[in-house]
């Protein structure tokens, strides 16, 4: 996909409007895993998610090779598309971001917020995407996917400064939802030579990657309704697939429960807010505890985009049943 300098130029990019994330050791988090805990915190940058590298590097290229473009289309659950929102009003493009009906409203009012045209269409993600590629037809606009080359390229930034100030993980926790994160980790490690196992987190109600990932082939699902919109994901991009297969040790799903618990987790140890997505790392190294004790554990907190009425519901207690019924 890319190399060290093509990196290294990327993080430059991003450079410009975001500014290296921490990356914290939370004593009570390491206590509550057993094991030395190190968390990237994508949840500060200017969009709350790590998302945004992508987008200021896909931007960056396009407005490169072709200047003229009308404007960009694409879509998305919430992070991708604040990430297009801001890198396109940072360049003065015209962005319309199709999300799919009941998304959430928080992360919708932040795309339009940024300047977005948000269109609302269809039940899922995968139905709001195949709106935006035939509109994007019609209308002559740019059509941004959820996986590309510059947009792993631009995630990838996060990894560099992860691996780069704590070199000697033994173990890595990335959440998988189109698949650019844990893409970007592989590609971060394998370049920098580092030896960190890399394990993805899907959840138990989207878990097309985990399954694909066994199979060895793409493997569909016919819904994800997860909470956690981060990862509701019922189409594997083949590219992404090959990538997680040849660099990931194996995939964890975890249950929307799980991540609940993990997101009172972030707040009690750390005082951080999580998104579904964002606390899926934890869940799943709560779930794998046995296997880490002593270990140099790293979590990537992704994004902590979460509606109000949705941690009050599905946060606050342990049903998640009442989070879906409030929801529906």
């Amino acid at each position: 996909m890319f190399d060290l300098a093509d990196l290294e130029r990327a993080h430059g990019i991003v450079g410009q409007a975001v500014p290296p994330t921490p990356a914290h050791a939370w004593p009570l988090l390491s206590r509550r895993l057993g094991a030395h805990v190190v968390v990237k915190h994508e949840n500060h940058t200017p969009i709350g998610a790590f998302k945004v590298r992508g987008g200021l590097v896909y931007l960056d290229r396009m407005k490169q090779e072709a200047a003229n473009t009308p404007g960009i289309i694409s879509a998305t659950r919430g992070n991708h598309g604040q990430s297009l929102a801001f890198a396109a009003s940072r360049h003065g493009v015209r962005a319309v971001i199709y999300v799919p009906r009941g998304n959430s409203v928080e992360k919708n009012r932040a795309m339009q917020a940024f300047g977005a045209e948000l269109v609302e269409h269809g039940e899922d993600f995968q139905a709001a995407a195949e709106e935006a590629q035939r509109r994007a037809q019609f209308d002559g606009l740019h059509m941004v996917p959820s996986f590309h080359r510059d947009l792993v390229l631009g995630v990838a930034t996060y990894a560099l400064e992860l691996l780069r100030s704590a070199p000697d993980l033994d173990v890595l926790y990335v959440p998988i939802g189109q698949g650019s994160g844990i893409c970007g980790c592989i590609m971060a490690r394998d370049l920098l030579g580092r030896k960190t196992e890399i394990v993805g987190v899907q959840s138990t109600e989207a878990p097309s990657y985990a399954l694909s990932f066994v199979a060895g082939k793409v493997v569909t699902t016919e819904t994800s309704n997860t909470l956690a919109d981060g990862m509701a994901t019922r189409v594997p991009v083949p590219e992404a697939l090959a990538v997680i297969r040849k660099g990931a040790a194996r995939i964890v799903q975890v249950t929307d429960d799980e991540v609940g618990a993990a997101i009172r987790a972030y707040w009690t140890d750390t005082h951080n807010l999580a998104e579904g997505a964002g606390a899926a790392a934890l869940a799943a190294a709560l779930q794998e505890k046995d296997r880490l004790a002593g270990k140099r554990v790293g979590l990537i907190l992704s994004g902590g985009n979460i509606d109000f009425d949705l941690f009050r519901t599905w946060v606050g207690t342990d049903a998640t049943a009442t989070a879906r019924r409030a929801v529906a």
